[in-house]
């Protein structure tokens, strides 16, 4: 049985049509799933009994089971969800100043290989459907009783490798007919699949793009992120400028601050001379220590230092804010402890 959460209005339109139903119909049983958030297709009081039932036999409401909950100090909680095959995924909800928003997982795992990430630890054992990863928002929806306004896909998985279920969720939540979480607060990340960058500005779809960089040099960068020996920064850089050129959105860049690896004033100025004349903004994010590697957050000092590098520089640069510092913030992190058997 199909998931409703993973078809898009468009469709299902056709779909009732082809059977004989009024095309109204599938915006009723729209606003029920994603307005009122009815969870049983039989209380959907406007909709003619057959198509209930037909709706009964066909698609589920099934949402995923929250299997564990960590709630930080300042309110960022971290669900640990099991789908319905058992696999295992993070969804991340955080409140900030312009609203609150969701970090979501793309895939069961992750292929990537990044040094730092504790997705890595455990290796892609498949993509996410759509249905899935718009399944992980109602689900925090309906726990926090909240509205989600912001979308980060984020967590676990290369969103760009999972590239035509992201699309469809993307499509879905951004509907009228669906969330309705509007396209410039959707963002995406990602490492750098190079070709899949060029493939997502021909699309146009309006997103933020964010650029996992964490490294000014190839060098640098080679050793903490693997997808860098197949794809190199000169290569990434145009990319990035073809999305730009196509979008007119101005590009994120991800920089995590690493004790000694990549926070020294030199590697502040090599950034600089990187990211010169692109629209950009990078945002340079404390990290979120994981025990199975050796990776240290940099000092305060490092990070003044090289915040005002990039400022004297014209870089335009913030400081994340670290959320979730006191429970098992860092991508994956809750996953593989469970995984490990250690809660």
């Amino acid at each position: 049985m199909k998931s409703f959460y993973g078809i898009k209005e468009s469709d299902l339109k056709d779909e009732l049509v082809s059977l004989g139903y009024s095309k109204f119909s599938s915006s009723q049983i729209f606003d029920w799933v994603y307005r009122k958030k009815v969870k049983d297709f039989n209380l959907m009081s406007n909709i003619k009994k057959e198509l209930r039932e037909y709706l009964v036999s066909n698609y589920s409401l099934e949402l995923p089971k929250i299997d564990k909950k960590e709630v930080s100090s300042d309110n960022t909680t971290k669900y640990l969800l099991r789908l319905n095959d058992n696999s295992l995924i993070e969804t991340v909800l955080m409140y900030h100043d312009y609203g609150i928003s969701l970090c979501v997982t793309s895939e069961v795992g992750c292929n990537m290989g990044c040094a730092f990430c504790a997705s890595g630890l455990f290796k892609k054992k498949r993509e996410l459907e759509a249905s899935e990863m718009v399944s992980e928002i109602m689900t925090v929806e309906e726990d926090s009783n909240v509205k989600i306004g912001h979308i980060v896909i984020m967590g676990i998985g290369e969103p760009l490798d999972n590239f035509e279920n992201v699309m469809n969720f993307i499509n879905i939540i951004n509907s009228p007919k669906g969330l309705e979480i509007g396209i410039r607060h959707i963002t995406m990340s990602t490492c750098g699949i190079v070709p899949k960058i060029y493939e997502l500005a021909d699309l146009n779809l309006g997103i933020n793009l964010a650029i996992s960089l964490h490294a000014p040099n190839d060098e640098i960068r080679n050793k903490l992120m693997p997808i860098s020996k197949r794809y190199k920064l000169s290569d990434l850089i145009e990319a990035i400028k073809y999305y730009y050129d196509k979008t007119k959105r101005r590009i994120t860049f991800e920089y995590l601050m690493l004790d000694g690896i990549n926070d020294s004033k030199e590697n502040a100025n090599e950034l600089s001379d990187l990211l010169r004349g692109l629209n950009q903004y990078v945002n340079l994010i404390p990290y979120n220590e994981v025990k199975e590697f050796e990776f240290k957050t940099s000092k305060v000092d490092s990070v003044n230092v090289f915040y005002d590098t990039l400022k004297k520089r014209g870089i335009n640069v913030t400081r994340r804010r670290k959320m979730g510092g006191d429970i098992d913030a860092a991508c994956g992190q809750l996953r593989a402890k469970q995984l490990k058997g250690e809660i």
